[in-house]
């Protein structure tokens, strides 16, 4: 082995605390890294890769058939912007019936001869595209479960026409539910009804705004009104995309204060190294080491902690994506998501280029160290080095070992603000984690709704003896579903019953959207319900509804304009009054008063009851009494609400945990650095401290204390930026999966927890201080005088 690398080794074996703190700080940089960086590339990966194969639609527009043409919509490929067009294909949107499995939901049917080739391509996963009339292609995305060969009923149109399934088929962009050929499409169309749909690849599509100028372009000179919806590529994007891009913002800041932080602990490692290592780099110069060759040992005994920190880093990075991939591996036919191969050499090449930098910059003071003088310098630092913040507090009425405590920072000004910084960093990190579990509670909670004190669940489908799915035979009638009429008057008849609503559950479809939206439709005020408002007030009455933000987005509608139902008996015109925080459905809701669809859907038998109880009423007692009175009509009521946090919840929650702890134990180990070096070098002094009667547990209270100042100011200033980056943070969360977030969410933090969390710098400095304390305690008094 060469003499530079005997130095190297000996200088990563000697100083073993300052190695394991450079290896876990590059460790919490890498692994935040890699997760993000990875999880950026792979939400878009599988989408922005089969639109371009499939040349998706930027801009689909749907048209009411009654007040347009064909031939008026096929001049429309001309507008200004256009770089291609597809259609127009009649739609209609219908209700199926699957081999007697019972009715579906509504679904949206397009009349198209081939499956397309210069816009919207649409994809054969399964089969042929239809070719004659009687038969259909279902969407892999449709509501009902696609199997090659069955049969698909309408007995709700004119003549009852049954389809076969010939194709299994996806549009990249959703332009449909299922396909046809545009001569079925008669048979699927009642008089009066229907329209016609456009597809267009736009010359700019990268903005919202270019997307609805392009909108403007095309619809310019049909009639007005023609148009009654249309849907954009960016949401049906930001949707394939929502479930791994809620994670991005919330790694990114994550990834940068572990980078920040390597490159704060690397440069003061290095540094103090440097700094306490004077005498042995004149030393080394003696025997013939150049100045190069000097700051290449000290870089290099950083870069071997820090690699190995890195590939641990790239491991833990891989181990912390799996649960956020499982839920994304099938999306738009990929068979598995992994992470990219040049992600994790990107984040090597940049950690370690980074940690090199650092070094070098950190041990360049080594190579232009005059070999003399260095010979000449002895380990301790200046004697008269914090002598007037010593004099000051030894004025103060504290035990003394406490005073020469707090004066010690003042000797040492750049080792403790690195100390300060680390601990900063790890304040701040335990800051945003609570204001992130906070919020993420109150997404809980309003995704839950369960403000009430009981609930009446829907009876489940019941299906009889054979099963969903299965032909009708002989066998026990099916039991009715309980009337809500009933279950409401006994709920309002019961003793102890406060407040109370009805929520039934219907599917529709919306006018530009394919697929369909829950329709929630209340009896009574369910303002109460836990109900999270972001804009707009809650529905005062039939004709309105309230909507969460993903919807807003995707029919290009904000409060005060209509949106029409389809897929009910009769159309349903509502107009929105409110905004809601809702992730539920992918923000696909619509929720609005009974009365609403009374006409269009009068049995409402999807019903579940919440009930809000009297004061100083009894639950469990209250649950007793009425689910006496609920027997007869086969319901029961259960304690508290119906809803659930999720499994994202539950990953964001651990995944923050587990950053937030190694960014904590980063910080402290960063702090055991600083006070052992500082402790190696008082060693002479604290064998005069000892000779003079300072017993251990003294002189463990002076090495703790010594750190109390950098803790406390450390804390109070990680606090406020904790805040400002849960601020900046949630709502990127918020934006990246389509929600907008009220102030419930975002300002969670009171004034009883900040002290407790401007406490937390003060711990994490004493933590890492209390093993240097143990240390300078157990040494014995004639060791540390014979000390040079």
């Amino acid at each position: 082995m060469s003499a530079l690398g005997t130095v190297v080794r000996s200088g990563v074996g000697r100083r073993r605390v300052q190695t394991l703190v450079i290896g876990l700080a590059t460790m919490m940089a890498v692994a935040a890294s890699v997760l993000g960086g990875s999880l950026l590339v792979v939400s878009g990966a599988p989408f922005d890769d089969a639109f371009a194969r499939q040349h998706g639609a930027h801009l689909s527009v749907q048209f009411d058939a009654g007040r347009v043409s064909a031939e008026q919509l096929s001049r429309s490929e001309d507008a200004e912007g256009v770089n291609g067009a597809a259609g127009p294909f009649r739609t209609a949107t219908v209700t199926p019936r699957s081999d007697g499995a019972g009715p579906g939901w509504p679904m949206t049917v397009a009349g198209r001869g081939d499956p397309g080739r210069e816009v919207d391509e649409v994809t054969l996963l399964d089969g042929r595209w239809p070719t004659h009339s009687g038969e259909i292609a279902l969407s892999a995305d449709s509501t009902l479960i696609p199997t090659m060969g069955m049969d698909v009923a309408f007995p709700d149109l004119p003549g009852r026409p049954t389809l076969t399934v010939v194709g299994v088929a996806r549009s990249v962009t959703q332009t449909a539910d299922a396909w046809v050929v545009p001569s079925q499409m008669p048979a699927l169309t009642e008089p009066g009804s229907g329209g016609y749909q456009m597809l267009y690849r736009l010359a700019d599509a990268g903005t919202a705004a270019r997307i609805t100028a392009g909108a403007r372009a095309v619809t310019r000179s049909l009639p007005q009104g023609a148009a009654v919806g249309r849907q954009s590529w960016l949401t049906v994007r930001q949707t394939a995309e929502r479930d791994t891009a809620l994670y991005v913002p919330f790694l990114m800041a994550f990834g940068v204060l572990g980078l920040v932080m390597s490159v704060l602990i690397v440069g003061n490692v290095v540094a103090s190294a440097v700094g306490t290592g004077t005498r042995r780099i004149g030393i080394l110069k003696a025997v013939g080491f150049t100045p190069s060759q000097v700051v290449r040992a000290y870089v290099a005994q950083a870069l071997i902690p820090a690699a190995v920190g890195t590939g641990l880093g790239v491991l833990a990075g891989h181990l912390l994506a799996v649960p956020v991939l499982a839920e994304t591996e099938e999306v738009y036919g990929t068979a598995s998501l992994v992470i990219a191969p040049w992600v994790d050499l990107a984040v090597i090449a940049g950690v370690l280029g980074l940690v090199a930098v650092t070094a070098w910059a950190a041990a360049f003071r080594a190579g232009r160290l005059r070999t003399v003088d260095a010979l000449a310098v002895g380990r301790n630092a200046s004697a008269g080095r914090g002598r007037p913040a010593a004099r000051l507090a030894g004025r103060l009425p504290l035990p003394q070992p406490v005073a020469l405590g707090l004066a010690r920072p003042f000797a040492r000004p750049a080792r403790a603000l690195a100390m300060g910084a680390a601990v900063l960093f790890g304040a701040v990190a335990v800051t945003f984690t609570v204001g992130m579990g906070a919020s993420l509670g109150q997404v809980t909670k309003a995704r839950a709704h369960d403000a009430a004190d009981v609930t009446v669940p829907a009876p489940p489908p019941d299906f009889g003896p054979q099963g969903p799915g299965t032909a009708p035979g002989p066998g026990p009638q099916r039991q009715p579903k309980a009337d809500p009429a009933a279950v409401t008057a006994v709920i309002g008849a019961s003793t102890g019953t406060g407040k109370h609503y009805s929520a039934a559950k219907v599917r529709a479809t919306v006018s530009g959207l394919t697929g369909t939206v829950d329709v929630i439709a209340f009896s009574g005020d369910a303002s109460w319900g836990g109900y999270t408002m972001v804009s707009g007030r809650w529905i005062g009455g039939p004709g309105e509804a309230v909507v969460p933000t993903p919807f807003l987005t995707a029919t290009g509608t904000r409060i005060g304009d209509t949106v029409t139902l389809n897929g009910l008996a009769a159309p349903v015109t509502v107009r929105i009054v409110g905004e809601v925080l809702d992730p539920r459905n992918d923000g696909m809701q619509v929720f609005t008063d009974a009365s609403t669809l009374q006409a269009a859907h009068p049995d409402l038998t999807e019903t579940s009851h919440h009930i809000a109880v009297r004061p100083g009423t009894d639950v469990s007692g209250y649950v007793d009494a009425l689910n006496r009175d609920l027997k007869p009509l086969g319901v029961t009521a259960r304690t508290g609400g119906l809803g659930n946090g999720g499994d994202m919840v539950v990953t964001l929650n651990a995944l923050s945990v587990t950053l937030t702890l190694m960014l904590v134990a980063v910080a402290a180990l960063g702090v055991l650095n600083g006070v052992l070096l500082d402790t190696r070098e008082r060693v002479r002094e604290l064998g005069v401290h000892k000779a003079l009667g300072m017993t251990p547990r003294q002189t463990i209270a002076m090495v703790v204390t010594s750190v109390v100042v950098t803790g406390l100011v450390a804390g109070a200033l990680g606090v406020p930026l904790g805040v400002a980056l849960h601020g900046r943070v949630i709502p990127a969360m918020g934006d990246s999966v389509g929600l907008r977030l009220p102030d419930s969410v975002i300002a969670v933090y009171h004034a009883a927890e900040l002290l407790p969390l401007t406490l937390g710098g003060l711990l994490i400095a004493a933590l890492g201080a209390l093993l240097p304390a143990g240390w300078a305690a157990r040494t014995r008094t004639a060791t540390a005088l014979r000390t040079e």
